[in-house]
């Protein structure tokens, strides 16, 4: 006699010679499901959520503030709401965006300014090339040899090596430029970096309306949201390329948010 379990269980019986057989097993065939949208669990459609982050990162606005047009808009949606929402979704657009980056230039301006994290400043190293391009940002605790060197390390991901790079007299330079692009011509002439310096202040701007930063974590997503923003609105990405510069911004997180 003999003992059949179905569905994914094992296979028992005996044969002839009353010996038993061996068992095996029955699997049952799984359908493929298409991916998860990242939009997937929250209250809110993508395109409000969409538009808070880029109100945050366009503007100069506090969470309190994005939340209180949203009210006017008709949507409640609390400011720690808006705040996880900068956090989650800032790294997933400019990781989408990414594709449709142009190449750095191949001159660098490269400089650190500072900024308060829970009551502590903490260098923000920066660099851009000579079309204005936000080539990297890197938060740091530190300023010294392994910062700056991983900093050099991430930017020059983003294109071939310079050719020249202009910073300030700080130590770590030389020495980080010899070893990772040693062919760049290295300026240090006085007011040559009057370009980044220039730039650090549009970063200074948007960070004075936040009224302090709490994390490093919220630091680091807010620097690289801002310099993605800045560096869509001068053109250096493919998206809203043809729009006017006042609505490149819009036509780019339309795009993106296909893409995430």
């Amino acid at each position: 006699m003999q003992t059949v379990v179905l569905e994914g269980l094992l296979h028992r019986g005996k044969t002839s010679l009353g010996m038993i057989k061996p068992m095996r097993h029955s699997y049952r065939v799984r359908p493929v499901l298409p991916p998860t949208s990242t939009f997937a669990g929250f209250r809110f459609p993508r395109e409000v959520i969409v538009l808070a982050v880029r109100w945050y990162l366009r503007y100069e606005l506090s969470y309190r503030d994005v939340e209180e047009l949203m009210a006017e808009r008709g949507i409640i949606v609390d400011h720690v709401t808006v705040y996880r929402w900068v956090q989650r979704f800032t790294p997933l657009l400019i990781d989408a965006a990414r594709p449709c980056r142009h190449a750095a230039g191949d001159r660098w301006f490269v400089d650190e300014t500072y900024a308060k994290v829970a009551g502590r400043w903490v260098y923000l190293y920066r660099a851009i090339d000579q079309f204005g391009q936000v080539i990297d940002v890197l938060v740091s605790q530190k300023r010294d040899l392994a910062a700056t060197r991983q900093f050099f390390t991430r930017a020059l991901k983003y294109g071939p090596s310079p050719i020249e790079v202009t910073t300030d007299h700080a130590a770590p330079y030389p020495r980080v430029l010899d070893e990772l692009v040693p062919g760049a011509c290295h300026v240090t002439e006085q007011y040559g970096n009057n370009p980044i310096e220039a730039d650090h202040g549009r970063l200074k701007s948007r960070l004075r309306a936040m009224r302090g930063l709490k994390q490093l974590r919220s630091a680091r997503a807010i620097t690289a949201g801002h310099a993605f923003i800045q560096n869509i609105r001068r053109g250096h990405y493919e998206l809203g390329a043809d729009e006017p510069v006042k609505l490149r911004v819009p036509a780019a997180f339309n795009e993106l948010v296909k893409a995430i």
